[in-house]
């Protein structure tokens, strides 16, 4: 129950147009939620890290969203707990998988609609993924999170917009 309340409070706290509606929940899947936004429209399967080295400056999570409308489809993205420094590389390992992400400050995403793909092809076969950069201060970021219910949640969000279109 901890966890879903989590999950929720950081689908709450993304950056929406309009939050009257809010989200509402398709379900919860060992640690991953899957969200709808009537409002934007979009969907998305979202988990906060399980882990992450020294202390967070916000709540980090990573997400997999769909914009029905725009014709987005499984689109990665991370907000990172502390800021990265600017020009380090940014980079996601899932599994034997390294990838560099694209991004800046506390936001990193993949580069095109052809690595968003491969990243979730490796997040349904992996057990967990990390996000790794160095910051400002000398310090590390390191985000690590279960994939375990990663592939059901990004599935319900897809079928919760595929009626959206």
């Amino acid at each position: 129950m901890r966890r879903w309340a989590t999950l929720f409070l950081i689908a709450a706290a993304m950056p929406v147009a309009a939050l009257a509606a809010g989200p509402t929940a398709l379900g919860i899947f060992d640690g991953w939620g899957a969200f709808r936004d009537p409002t934007t429209p979009r969907c998305y399967a979202l988990a906060a890290p399980a882990a992450t080295i020294g202390r967070p400056k916000v709540k980090a999570y990573a997400s997999v969203g769909y914009w029905p409308k725009s014709r987005i489809r499984g689109q990665f993205y991370v907000r990172l707990s502390k800021e990265r420094a600017p020009g380090r590389e940014l980079r996601l390992t899932i599994g034997s998988r390294r990838f560099i992400l694209t991004g800046n400050g506390m936001h990193g995403w993949a580069s095109d609609p052809r690595m968003d793909a491969a990243i979730v092809a490796a997040m349904r076969s992996a057990p967990s993924m990390s996000v790794e950069s160095g910051t400002a201060t000398g310090g590390a970021i390191a985000d690590t999170y279960r994939l375990r219910g990663a592939a059901t949640a990004i599935d319900a969000a897809a079928l919760g917009c595929a009626k959206l279109r």
